[in-house]
This record gives C-alpha cells, structure tokens and sequence, in this order.
C-alpha cells in the first residue's frame, strides 16, 4: 500500500558550499605557531607597538620583534624558537650561510635588555595621563596631601561634570524616543481617524440602502397582500372548489329532488363558508411560509455572522486596504469622481469589500456530488497526477503514474452516481503523466508531458497523437496552451529549461536555460508573450517572450520549491510551494498581495486551481482547501475517506491529494488523491 500512495517529490535546489582557499605567508605561520608554543604574547604585543617601524628589532627569520633574543657565533639575532627550529633542519646561519651548530648560540642579554626599555618608553610615550599617574603613584613617586586633595577636588569635580553630560545625553536620548513616538502616534490616529471617517459614511450608506431595501419590499408586501384580497383572484382561485361544491350540491338536487328551496339555500350558504374557510386556510398556509422563509433566511444570516467574527481581523484588514485604496484612486482621479461611486454613496471601496464578504460567507463547507475510482484491475498505481476539464466543462482528462489519459463525460459522473465509471476516452503512453492541458480554442486536443521529458499533442477525437516533442532532456513536470495563441504552449523540465512550442512546427520554437530545475508553467491568460515559471531554487520568474535574457520580474518569498503557478486573472498570479504556503501576487505592479497558510504540503505535488474569487489546493493530509484570494485563512476544507473496508485500518496520513480542478467560475471542483480516488466537491453553505 506505501508504494501506491508514494509520488513524485518536488524537486529541490541544494546548495553546496564553497571553501575559501587563503594562502598564509610561511614566516608569519612560523611566527604564529612559535608565539603559541613560547608563550609571552603580551611582551610580544607591547614590542610590536613600540617598534613596529624598526627593522633592526626585526628576527630574520619570523620578521616579527624579537622575542628572547639569541645571538650566533656569526654575530646575528634570532628569536630563540625560530633560530632552534631552524637548525634542526639545517646547519647554517639564514642570514649569512656559515656553518652553525645548536652548541654556537648565545642568550643576547643586551638586546633584551634594550628591547624592554624600548617597549616601555614608548608604552609610557603613548600611555594617557591616568597611567603616568598610577604608574608613578605604584613605582612609589612621593606624593604631599595637599597634591593628593587638589587631585581629588579636581577629580571629583571632573566626575559631576561627566556625570551631568551623561545626564544630559540620557535626557536627550529620551526626548528623541519620544518625539518619535509621538509622532508615530500621531500617524496612527490620523489613520485611524481616516478609517473612523470612511467607517462612518459607509455606515451611513449602508443604513441608507438598508432602509430602502426594507421599504421596498413593504411595497412588495403590500401589493401582494392586496393581490391576494382581489375578488377576481380570489375568484380565480376558489374557483375549482367552487366546481367541485357544484357538483356537490347537483348531486344533491338530483338525489333529493323534493328538498325546499331553504334548504338549497341553506347548502349554499354553507358551501360559501367552506370556500371562504379554505381561502383563509390557504392565507395562513401562506403566511406559515413566509414565517418559515424567515426562519430559514435568519438561521443562514446567523450562520454567516458566525463566519464574520471568526475571520474578523482577516477582513477588517481587507475592508480597510480596500477602502483606502477605493479613496486614493478617487484622490489620483478627481475627474472621474462620479464614476467611483456606483450608487449614491457607495464607493468603489465599500461596493469590492462587500462582494467580499458575500461570497467569502456564502460557503462553508465542501459537500461531495460524486466519486469514482480511477485505478483499474491490471494497474495498481492509481495516483493522479494531473486532473483538467475542457474548454465547455463537459469532459475532464485524468493522467498519472497508470500511463493512461482517461476522458470522463462530467454530466454522466454527476447525473449517473456508480463507484466506477468507464472513460469516453482512454489514451496509452510510453511512460508515466505529469500534467495535461486541454487547448481552449481546439476542443479535441489536449497535451501532456511525462517522466521521459516527452511532450505530447493529443488528438482526443482520433486517440492519435498530433505531435511529439522530445527536445528535454530530463522528466518534464508541466505543460501549458496559450489561451490567446491556440497554436503556442510552453514546457518546464528537470534539465532547467523552458520550451516554448508551436503545433505547427516540429521543433521548439525558443528556450530559456534556468540555474534550476523547472516545476511549473502557466502562460498569462491575457497574453501570448507573459509566461510564469516556477523554479526550484524558490522563486517564480516572469518572462517576456519577446526578450528571454531576463526575466521582467522575479518574486521572492517561498522559503522552497515552487509547485504550482496559476493566473486568477492577467494581474494576479497564484504560487504554491512545499513550503505550505500559498501565495497571491500582482504581475502589474510586482508585488506580493497575500499569503495563504492552514494546509500541509513539504515534498509532494498536491494541486492548485483557481478562479475569479478562490483559491484550491491538496494536503498531504488527505484533504482539500479552499481559500478565499481576500482572506489568508481556509474558507472550507474536506477530508478524504477511504471506502474500502480494507483499507479503514490503514494510515490515511500516507495519502495525499495529487490533483485539483474548479470547474471555470462555478462552486464545482474536481479532486483526486494518491489513493486514485476522484471526488466531484460544490462550496455549501
């Protein structure tokens, strides 16, 4: 069971890092290593500074200041470890050349000597005030009490000083923390006396239209209170019982055909009273439901204000970044003031917000419309890896590990619910499917790529293939028509390149060479130019076609591989990631809009799909998400299930979902799952 579930991982950028070569100078090591070993650093540091321009206070050897200096029989210096090191591997002077032995060096005591004096006048030439001061105070320099008061006084006076500076210095620190602060506070509350303000006239307008709503359907009711009053409709509907009283009372005629006219008149009467008594029946019937309407619409309107308080920090942020927006762009566009209000009142701002807020409180919750399993009896690889409707909605394509392209009639799975459903169409393949793409101007063809790096044209009508382009050289992972040019579709693969191909050529048409390997392709939907290429090295590249050297944008933000990329529109594009994150962007303005989080997806494709206003994707929990593109906060989620019993004891954590499909702008999707299980899901409310 683990391998059926087992996917193709996402592939990922690791970095190897680079070792710096230096190359030290052999003496300085020497004197490094001799400084370690011989100990006496703080003499050596001291000599350094106090002669660090005389050469002749220089050893030969490590060109550092000598350190327990030692003299030859040829007369030459030495540090003591650098010339002992020496001879141990020769046996002359490095100065000179002549022949020297262990035995023919000599402590240097008045170089030692001249060298300490040295270090300590010019420790004593560079040393401040308040060391001459202590150093003479502890080598015993007699001092009289009234020297020693005067230097108090005047140290204790040189304290208050630097101690009110201090002072001062805090003070002005303080003062410039809150200066800023104030200021920054200051900002804010203007802000916030800014949104109070639109918050204000949008309450305004608001009460306003609610108002006007409430009137007119009090007219509504009214006229149809009066329509029900009518004698004529009245009439109207009385009128089949009124044929069936008339039957009523001919029987009765004809069955007691000596009765007295009273008592005829007495029947008619009653039968009046039945009418008008089923009339008021037929009123208050009326008015049950409108009373259950009600309860009904109250019992939804409290179910969305639910949905309201629990994403309320999500879409006051929204409401408010809308609204300033909607205000700026009447600020930018003076002229066109009268066209950012829609309706009297009612700004652009307000009018999207609430567009918003009723679609986002319209759904909660996935309810599944069918299902249908995928695998087959000689096939237990049943993941799908790519699942896509066509251009009209009436057939979606399934491929995956299986090496097969099935087409489905979508209103047979919906209106003919059976667990297993046999394709319109099936396709074999030489090796395993990574992505389809059905051409939105040609209805009967549809491409794929696979794990050879194999892009295919399919002839869904003929089960031929149109075209083959073999040119990656790695497994492709995706594959996209454009919408605006029929004949052109672009390509990603393992071997870091994007193909861009034309059905009526057998070559590619133009490549783009990456750093990293390609895990998505998305042509923008309003262009035959712009394409959107996600990367493993965590970023999305936004080319123009008409210019491949660089890309028009790169967006950074995913933290690893992008998986998916999709267009919600010409402006907005749609990332996701194995760092389980969603992310929205601006392709116009180069910016991020938002970040998706609540699902989990760390290695495996698990899908994406979006329309005008959501966002889907797969969990490697077996579940779906919907996301709403204005809230970064799940709209509504739905779990898979396993329905055979032999698989409820298995781990449902080892399947994911592999692939997601919204069907054009309506609430209907398709899923699937590592399982090879295909859901047909609508947004409820």
């Amino acid at each position: 069971m683990a391998e059926v579930s087992a996917g193709a991982l996402v592939p990922s950028v690791k970095t190897e890092g680079k070792l710096a070569m230096a190359g030290d100078d052999s003496a300085s090591a020497l004197a490094a290593e001799m400084t370690a070993e011989g100990g006496g650093g703080g003499l050596a540091a001291e000599m350094t500074v106090a002669v660090e321009h005389d050469k002749d206070f220089l050893c030969p050897i490590c060109m550092q200041v000598i350190k327990d200096a030692f003299l030859t029989a040829c007369g030459h210096s030495f540090c003591y470890m650098c010339i002992v090191t020496h001879l141990h591997n020769k046996n002359d002077c490095p100065c000179c050349g002549h022949s020297l032995t262990s035995s023919q060096i000599f402590p240097n005591f008045l170089l030692n000597q001249l060298l300490k004096k040295t270090s300590a006048r010019q420790i004593a030439k560079s040393a401040s005030p308040v060391e001459h001061l202590r150093l003479s105070l502890q080598q015993g320099f007699e001092v009289s009490l009234k020297e020693i008061d005067s230097l108090m006084s005047l140290l204790a006076e040189k304290k208050r000083k630097m101690e009110q500076e201090e002072a001062e210095m805090n003070m002005q620190i303080l003062l410039d923390f809150l200066h800023c602060l104030r200021k920054q506070k200051l900002e804010e509350l203007n802000e916030i006396q800014t949104d109070l303000q639109y918050i204000k006239e949008d309450i305004n307008t608001v009460e306003r239209h609610r108002i006007e709503l409430y009137r007119a359907r009090e007219r509504y009711s009214v006229k149809l209170r009066m329509l029900l009053d009518d004698p004529m409709v009245a009439k109207l509907r009385a009128s089949p019982i009124d044929k069936h009283n008339s039957g009523i009372i001919s029987s009765a005629r004809t069955a007691h055909g000596g009765a007295c006219s009273g008592n005829f008149q007495q029947k008619k009467i009653d039968v009046k009273a039945q009418g008008s008594s089923q009339g008021l029946q037929r009123k208050d019937a009326f008015s049950g439901s409108d009373l259950q309407n009600s309860y009904t619409q109250s019992g939804l309107a409290v179910a969305r204000k639910r949905r309201v308080h629990a994403q309320f920090n999500d879409l006051q942020e929204c409401y408010l970044q809308k609204r300033r927006q909607g205000a700026n762009q009447l600020h930018k566009h003076e002229e066109r003031d009268m066209n950012g209000i829609h309706r009297e009142g009612y700004h652009a701002g307000l009018e999207d917000f609430q567009s918003v807020l009723t679609t986002f409180t319209k759904y909660s919750r996935l309810r599944v419309i069918a299902e249908l399993r995928h695998g087959d009896l000689f096939h237990t690889a049943n993941i799908v890896s790519s699942i896509e409707f066509d251009r009209d909605d009436e057939l979606f394509a399934t491929a995956g590990v299986s090496k097969r392209i099935k087409v489905f009639e979508f209103s047979t799975v919906v209106n003919e619910p059976q667990e297993v459903h046999c394709p319109v169409v099936e396709m074999a393949t030489r090796s395993k499917l990574s992505c389809l793409s059905w051409n939105k101007y040609t209805k009967n063809h549809i491409a794929s790529s696979d794990y050879d790096g194999i892009v295919t044209v399919w002839d869904v009508t003929t089960r031929q293939s149109v075209m083959e382009y073999e040119e990656h050289e790695k497994r492709a992972w995706s594959v996209d028509f454009s919408r605006t040019e029929p004949s052109m579709l672009v390509s990603g693969s393992d071997d870091c390149k994007v193909k861009v191909w034309c059905t009526k050529q057998e070559a590619s048409v133009l490549n783009i060479d990456m750093k990293a390997n390609i895990c998505c392709v998305k042509y923008n939907p309003g262009s035959s130019f712009h394409v959107a290429v996600g990367s493993a090295d965590h970023h999305i590249h936004y080319y123009d076609l008409r210019n491949i050297s660089t890309p028009l944008h790169v967006f950074s933000g995913h933290r690893k591989a992008v998986s998916y990329v999709k267009f919600l529109s010409p402006k907005e594009l749609a990332s996701a990631s194995t760092d389980s994150t969603l992310r929205l962007w601006d392709v116009k303005e180069n910016c991020p809009v938002r970040t998706f989080r609540g699902h989990t997806n760390e290695k495996n494709f698990v899908g994406l799909t979006v329309n005008n206003e959501y966002i889907a994707c797969g969990s490697e929990t077996n579940e779906v998400f919907v996301y709403h593109k204005a809230i970064s906060k799940p709209a509504a989620w739905h779990r898979f299930g396993s329905s055979n019993l032999e698989d409820a004891d298995e781990d449902m954590g080892s399947y994911f979902i592999s692939a997601v499909c919204w069907k054009s702008d309506s609430p209907t999707m398709l899923t699937a799952n590592s399982q090879g299980t295909i859901k047909v899901l609508v947004l409820a409310a």
